[in-house]
């Protein structure tokens, strides 16, 4: 079965707490498979770790909206500061009374890359 995310980018701006939504992304990609933590955080983690950038990804529209999300991936970056990474788990219901999609949101993550690699990496 496929694990959906969503990878946005964010200025890092004082008073913006990395564990909430950011208001304002500069990019954002759709993965198809593999976005759980130990699959797409690791990846994400050793590429700007190794290489200082994310390789081998494709841009996406910033409007474009996807509703089988499991994973949603912000990072935060700014001049002279370092990469910080967040990671919210995507939870929600289809509400019968009210006849919309209900999306709640958890932080399960936030911290610098090497962080990430400590927590989710399995080998």
């Amino acid at each position: 079965m496929s694990t959906r995310a969503q990878v946005r980018f964010a200025t890092r701006e004082e008073g913006v707490s990395f564990s909430e939504h950011p208001n304002a992304i500069h990019a954002q990609f759709y993965v198809h498979y593999d976005g759980y933590p130990e699959g797409l955080g690791i990846e994400i983690a050793q590429s700007v770790n190794e290489y200082g950038k994310i390789c081998n990804w494709e841009i996406e529209s910033l409007d474009a909206k996807h509703g089988d999300l499991e994973y949603i991936y912000y990072i935060w970056q700014a001049p002279s500061k370092s990469t910080w990474i967040s990671i919210f788990e995507v939870k929600g219901h289809w509400c019968e009374h009210c006849a919309k999609y209900i999306q709640k949101d958890k932080c399960i993550f936030v911290g610098e890359p090497s962080n990430l690699i400590e927590k989710y990496n399995t080998n």
